[in-house]
């Protein structure tokens, strides 16, 4: 079948081929599918190391077990997304949409996640070892039993966040974050 991927604000053809499948022309085009309209795409277990996906439209794709060590998603838009279990590791996701997507699971050790909407996301269990959420929204994001060691948290949006289990040894944090993490945490202080 004819695969025709565009990109999602001038809509200009990026990549046009006879293929199986949409995941097969993903892979084989991963080099340059910036603002790419991939939205609802099936992408489970891809091999996307190293893609540049800046600006990608990935609304509700399902990325679940992905590689995407080192891709470049930043300003990329996966509301909704499935990166359950997915490798993260190294990727940049600057100021990307994450909105209640799910990243249970996922590795992402040493990802830039700053200035990130990750509001409402599941991180439950995610591997976040050094990540940089400088400024990310995690508002009402599930972060239980995450590893957020050497994260860091500086100007993060904790509001509501579920941080019970989480590992946040060696994290950095502003002591204006101090009652939003408290609460995260499940701590009850009393006088």
């Amino acid at each position: 079948m004819k695969i025709t991927i565009k990109n999602r604000f001038t809509d200009k053809v990026i990549v046009e081929k006879e293929a199986e499948s949409l995941k097969e022309v993903v892979v084989e085009n991963k080099a340059d599918l910036r603002g790419a309209d991939l939205r609802g795409a099936n992408l489970r277990g891809a091999n996307l190391w190293g893609a540049d996906l800046r600006g990608a439209y990935l609304w509700e794709a399902d990325l679940g077990g992905a590689n995407l060590w080192e891709a470049d998603l930043g300003g990329a838009n996966l509301w909704g997304a499935d990166l359950g279990g997915a490798n993260l590791w190294g990727a940049d996701l600057q100021g990307a949409n994450l909105w209640e997507a799910d990243l249970q699971g996922a590795n992402l050790r040493g990802a830039n996640l700053r200035g990130a909407n990750l509001r409402g996301a599941n991180l439950r269990g995610a591997y976040l070892w050094g990540a940089d959420l400088w400024g990310a929204n995690l508002g009402e994001a599930d972060l239980g039993g995450a590893n957020l060691w050497g994260a860091d948290l500086r100007r993060a949006d904790l509001g509501g966040a579920n941080l019970r289990g989480a590992d946040l040894g060696g994290a950095k944090i502003k002591s204006s974050q101090k009652e939003d993490i408290i609460k995260a945490l499940g701590i009850i202080i009393e006088d």
